[in-house]
């Protein structure tokens, strides 16, 4: 979906502070929170990763942006627990001891095209110029934008249905070469960018 975590290219932020030998876990409380998606998605089924994604995207913004990585992970599977009626809201905030805040309601998804349109390495590929209420895995960079397909991985499931828990039609993804300058005007010269697109997301030039 379009909102504040889609960060790609965008200014105003600051730099990226780098931690020397950051370790991975910061705190006590965070492989706990992170094994949650393991029980979420593999031990109880309860959810695919990109319904995760889409539901840490459906958190409040402000939330978002003053949360760390994990707690975004805990929201999220927190929030989809109580959707899939694992728990209730109540209970998590009883048991916290306090306010527990959730993702904001789903967003309707968008299945896969059909029919499928296929493309080859080295062929002129346009990126859709959608914008999205749902989950997608397009950025809003790329979007409109021309380049040149590197590669054809193998078939996932189509990320923007995936991600609302609806069918999804396993598709492949293609890695898109971009010049830069094409992208932001300030790119430095002869520099190029790869991204990573499901077949849906892209059309014929």
């Amino acid at each position: 979906m379009d909102g504040v975590h889609d960060l790609g290219g965008v200014n105003g932020f600051g730099a990226v502070e780098l931690e020397s030998n950051e370790p991975v876990f910061h705190e006590d409380w965070e492989p706990i929170g992170y094994a949650l998606i393991f029980v979420g998605a593999a031990d109880l089924n309860a959810f695919t990763i990109d319904e995760l994604r889409h539901a840490i995207e459906r958190m409040e913004p402000r939330h978002y942006l003053t949360s760390t990585y994990y707690e975004r992970i805990v929201t999220g599977v927190a929030a989809l627990f109580v959707e899939k009626g694992y728990v209730t809201h109540e209970e998590l905030e009883r048991r916290a001891g306090g306010r527990f805040p959730l993702a904001r309601p789903v967003t309707p998804g968008e299945p896969a095209r059909e029919p499928s349109i296929s493309f080859a390495p080295g062929e002129t590929v346009q990126v859709r110029k959608d914008h999205f209420r749902g989950h997608s895995r397009m950025p809003k960079y790329v979007r409109g934008k021309r380049g040149v397909v590197l590669h054809q991985a193998p078939r996932f499931p189509y990320a923007s249905a995936a991600g609302h828990g609806i069918e999804a039609k396993h598709e492949p993804t293609y890695h898109v070469k971009f010049d830069a300058k094409d992208l932001w005007s300030d790119a430095a010269e002869n520099s190029t960018v790869v991204v990573d697109l499901w077949e849906s997301y892209l059309e014929k030039v």
